[in-house]
């Protein structure tokens, strides 16, 4: 089977500092000016334009694929910086290849320069809305009120007052949720050079029976990873009983602060 499509994984400014046998199968690196390019040679079986696009419908090949994509790319990123390609970006000839990094070497250079010495790091929050809703009366001094009004009411009243307390309630929830989510993000964005808000995902996504309140990435130099992984550590306990919960993964390839430019 020939192998002449160009599979690139990343870009590196300095020459691969570790042995290419010990990263993955068939992996090379090509000169291009002041950049290293890691790529594969694969074949139009699997990757060509309209076999990719079948491969990709394969739920296993993509997992797994995809896997090795991230695990070539860390493999590298452990001792020097990258720059992260997509999954599945496939250059025609060296030629073409070449043509690239020549036309956007200038923005490749400001990409390389803007995440030296730094990780990105993902950050999602999770928020059990029941567990928020047993401690409404502590957290919202409007749900408090509202209560002490039941309690001091007759009957009829108090049904009326507690129907106007079920709909506070979900008013109150869905601000608490917002100002945490901002809280959190107030917090990792201090710590860190850039950030990205991403998309909150459902819960037919994350598998999870609570609910998405912040999807964000955080680039963070390399020196302040530590502090940033202690914050984590300790919200994560002192949040957890009032329903909030934090999962922090990372160091990721870059992917989030690369913004590559045409001259």
């Amino acid at each position: 089977m020939k192998n002449d499509l160009i599979y690139v994984y990343c870009l590196t400014d300095s020459l691969p500092l570790i042995a290419l046998s010990n990263v993955s199968e068939g992996i090379e690196f090509l000169r291009i000016k002041d950049f290293y390019a890691i790529l594969k040679y694969v074949s139009n079986v699997e990757f060509a334009e309209e076999n990719l696009k079948k491969n990709i419908s394969d739920i296993k090949w993509l997992e797994n694929n995809a896997r090795g994509h991230i695990n070539v790319i860390s493999s590298f990123m452990k001792n020097q910086t990258v720059i992260p390609f997509k999954f599945g970006t496939i250059f025609q000839t060296e030629d073409s290849l070449k043509k690239f990094i020549y036309d956007y070497d200038e923005s490749l250079t400001e990409n390389f320069q803007f995440i030296e010495n730094k990780e990105e790091w993902s950050i999602k929050i999770y928020c059990s809305r029941e567990s928020l809703c047993q401690q409404i009366d502590i957290l919202s001094s409007e749900a408090a009120s509202l209560e002490k009004q039941i309690m001091a009411s007759l009957p009829g009243k108090a049904f009326i007052l507690k129907h106007k307390k079920k709909e506070l309630i979900e008013k109150e929830l869905n601000r608490l949720c917002k100002n945490f989510g901002q809280n959190y993000y107030d917090i990792f964005s201090s710590l860190s050079v850039s950030t990205r808000l991403n998309n909150l995902l459902p819960k037919e996504f994350t598998g999870r029976v609570d609910s998405m309140i912040l999807n964000a990435t955080f680039l963070i130099n390399k020196s302040m990873v530590p502090e940033f992984i202690f914050t984590v550590e300790i919200m994560q306990k002192s949040d957890k009983s009032t329903g909030f919960f934090i999962e922090s993964t990372g160091p990721w390839p870059p992917f989030s602060f690369i913004n590559i430019k045409e001259k």
